[in-house]
């Protein structure tokens, strides 16, 4: 099943990553031939221009002149520009019958035509009235008229230009869905090594309890007794618990609440300031959190985990340089509490800033960038608030979390 399911989940990586490139050069392509059939009509135009140029001269070289017969003449040279223009047209004398004239037939007709080429003619004549109406007079000499090749050529222009818009709306969507799940896979990526990571660090620990369980009594570091060696078994395993019940709880719609976070802070500053000797040596971690602060509607869990993220992104920022962490809650706007957390460290770098919370955005060199993008998970996803970095100093920033208060 595992194989079957890796084989699928290929196939459709490959055709995610194929169909964008398709597209573009199918886009690529609707282009050129755009470009092309465009240069096509306008050089067609330019030469209708120059017949309707030659008409002109025509007419009025018949109308100025002196000579016997030039009329004519200027209208038979004239009858002959228009046929150039290609448009298809047939002449009849009276309905049903053919006067003699066409032109630009789109079939071949003997000269004179056949009684059956005769009948074809005239449903020709009645297709070109269907789109337009004939000139002339019904009982003595009508002309039934089409459009001109350029004419026949734009008409496809609305369909082209609907075409490209459809593939330049289809690649955008390609594209976006592309990046989107290109983030998805590194975030999943980020969330897996990260998982391993939390969850390494209790079962290394665990490792070495049950070394030193198999070990006599007489030999253990410390003489450690086997209750003392139970009870830390016990925390590693609460750890753990912990652990994967962080990582169960950010993929789904976790029940809120109504939870302090005065607790919730407080709680955090016993667990960090635990750790600050060996995470932050130097780093002093403060709380302002008043004690009439209205609760919060969340999920203690989280909340924790999300504040856990940001300070422990502010230790690995102000690494061997000391400094302080302070984290602050006060109301804000209608129905909002807002909770920020600042820190002297040297800031975020300013070409990161706004990506601060994409996965795979780190700093540090051996980091996965899932950190902030978890807080942003569980305050934006999950809580429906909001999470933003504040506008900073010459050092230092300032994480700004809004949540929705409890009713």
């Amino acid at each position: 099943m595992s194989r079957h399911g890796g084989a699928g989940r290929t196939g459709s990586s490959a055709y995610s990553r194929t169909l964008p490139a398709v597209l573009a050069v199918l886009f690529v392509a609707l282009f050129v031939w755009y470009m092309v059939y465009t240069g096509q009509i306008v050089r067609s135009q330019q030469s209708v221009t120059e017949t309707f140029t030659r008409i002109y001269g025509e007419v009025q070289s018949g109308l100025t002149s002196p000579e016997d017969g030039a009329a004519l003449a200027a209208l038979t040279s004239l009858q002959a520009e228009l046929v150039q223009l290609g448009v298809p047209f047939v002449v009849t004398s009276e309905p049903g019958r053919i006067y003699g004239t066409h032109a630009n037939l789109p079939f071949d007709v003997a000269d004179p035509p056949t009684p059956e080429e005769e009948e074809r003619i005239l449903r020709y004549a009645d297709e070109l009235d269907v789109r337009n109406q004939p000139v002339g007079d019904p009982n003595s000499q009508l002309v039934h008229y089409g459009i001109t090749p350029e004419q026949a050529r734009l008409r496809w222009m609305p369909w082209l230009w609907a075409a490209g818009l459809l593939l330049t709306v289809l690649l955008a969507i390609t594209v976006f869905r592309y990046q989107r799940q290109r983030a998805a896979e590194r975030a999943w990526t980020a969330m897996a090594r990260e998982l391993a990571h939390q969850l390494g660090t209790p079962i290394s620990s665990l490792q070495g309890w049950v070394e030193l369980l198999s070990l006599p009594p007489g030999k253990r570091p410390g003489d450690m007794r086997q209750v003392e060696i139970a009870t830390a078994i016990g925390e590693d395993l609460v750890r753990l618990e912990r652990v994967s019940r962080r990582f169960e709880l950010i993929g789904r719609d976790p029940e809120l609440k109504r939870v302090s976070l005065r607790v919730v802070v407080a709680e955090l500053r016993d667990y960090m300031e635990a750790r600050l000797p060996r995470l932050g040596p130097g780093v002093a971690l403060h709380v302002d959190v008043p004690n009439d602060l209205p609760d919060v509607r969340g999920h203690q869990v989280l909340l924790a985990w999300a504040l856990e993220n940001v300070v422990k992104n502010a230790l690995d920022a102000m690494a061997g340089t000391g400094g302080s962490i302070t984290i602050s809650a006060r109301p804000g706007e209608p129905g909002w509490v807002n909770l920020r957390i600042r820190d002297t460290g040297p800031g975020v770098p300013f070409e990161i800033r706004d990506r601060v919370f994409d996965p795979g955005v780190t700093t540090k060199s051996g980091g996965w960038g899932v950190g902030l993008t978890l807080t942003r998970r569980i305050v934006e996803g999950v809580h429906r608030g909001n999470i933003e970095l504040l506008e900073r100093g010459e050092r230092g920033v300032t994480f700004q979390a809004r949540l929705p208060r409890a009713t």
